[in-house]
């Protein structure tokens, strides 16, 4: 369980830095299924910018530098927080059933993660690891 839930965590904290990283520069081009990025407010790129990040930095940084690794279940809870208000604004939107399922996707392998380092395989020394 812990070599699978790293995979996770690193495959959730790569998408999750990149996406937040194209919400400060939106580049030209961005393929169909990130269109939707030319039509967010500036206000909005920020706020969800700054929380993929910090959220992508919070599923790997902290078990691979072992300062506060519990910050990694809460840096995955807060990203579940944050993908509702993404399937809300694509639910808005025509022909975005794609990336609704991709936001349902996520927060479900966001919860395998928070759980997984909660309970089934906190990393040594968090709130849910057995005690020594």
């Amino acid at each position: 369980m812990h070599r699978f839930l790293w995979v996770l965590q690193i495959f959730l904290g790569i998408y999750f830095i990149f996406v937040g990283i194209n919400h400060f520069i939106v580049p030209e081009g961005l393929p169909s299924a990130m269109s939707w990025m030319y039509d967010l407010s500036d206000g909005l790129h920020i706020v969800a910018g700054t929380a993929e990040i910090l959220g992508g930095l919070g599923l790997i940084l902290p078990g691979l530098t072992k300062i506060r690794p519990e910050l990694t279940t809460f840096a995955a809870v807060g990203l579940i927080i944050v993908m509702p208000g993404a399937f809300i604004w694509h639910l808005g939107r025509e022909g975005e059933i794609a990336n609704m399922i991709t936001n349902l996707v996520l927060i479900a392998l966001l919860a395998v993660v928070a759980y997984g380092r909660w309970r089934r395989d906190p990393f040594p020394g968090t709130f849910g690891a057995p005690a020594t």
